[in-house]
């Protein structure tokens, strides 16, 4: 749980409304970014998440893919696989062969994939930082820092492409020490999704345990 929960944690805690002056330039281009992704059906990104901490000489390397669409998702990540259908969420584990079942409630929710490019909208604060390369690609990197001081994440820094205004790569930076860095190796618009994309098929994984939680 722990993993995949890191990867989603970049969406924790919108509760609150923006209310202070915001950079207009960092504005823009966000918007755009979110515009991008919010006019897509679906898409799936296969991505690499790595956590470091100095201090207790920590670093990790995981890879996984996810699959959005609205609210729905699909995760797959390091032995493990949550799926949301909007209602009800499945989180497998593979080494145990078991599933978990629990109510999806957004409101109560502090993670939401689909909100990972709406993350600005609330509750952040937000500037332009500067223009760089990354993998020999012009991106625009831009700060945002929570309004709530009670925030585990203090600082989220997105590198969002210059020309095709995708997000290529985002770090979170944990009051803790971790900081999380995610690049996004492949990216895919617009992928052919169905009802059983977003639904957990217990026929699907001969003798699992399920573990009903609702």
């Amino acid at each position: 749980m722990k993993k995949y929960l890191a990867l989603l944690a970049l969406s924790v805690s919108l509760t609150s409304v923006a209310t202070a002056q915001q950079d207009p330039k960092a504005g823009k281009i966000l918007d755009q970014m979110s515009a991008k992704y919010q006019a897509m059906k679906a898409f799936k990104a296969t991505f690499t998440q790595t956590l470091e901490n100095d201090a207790a000489k920590v670093k990790e390397n995981l890879s996984g893919d996810i699959t959005v669409s609205g609210q729905k998702f699909r995760l797959k990540m390091s032995g493990q696989e949550v799926i949301n259908n909007g209602q009800t969420m499945w989180t497998y584990m593979k080494a145990e062969n078991e599933v978990n079942i629990s109510d999806y409630e957004p409101e109560d929710q502090e993670i939401s994939p689909s909100q990972i490019y709406t993350l600005y909208k609330k509750g952040y604060k937000y500037a332009y930082v500067q223009e760089a390369k990354e993998g020999g690609e012009l991106v625009d990197v831009i700060e945002l820092s929570p309004e709530d001081r009670n925030n585990p994440v203090y600082k989220v820094r997105l590198k969002v492409g210059k020309t095709d205004k995708a997000v290529k790569s985002w770090q979170m930076f944990k009051k803790n020490g971790n900081r999380y860095t995610y690049k996004i190796s492949k990216f895919q618009p617009n992928v052919p999704v169905d009802a059983t994309t977003f639904n957990f098929d217990k026929a699907k994984y001969k003798g699992v345990k399920v573990i009903d939680l609702r």
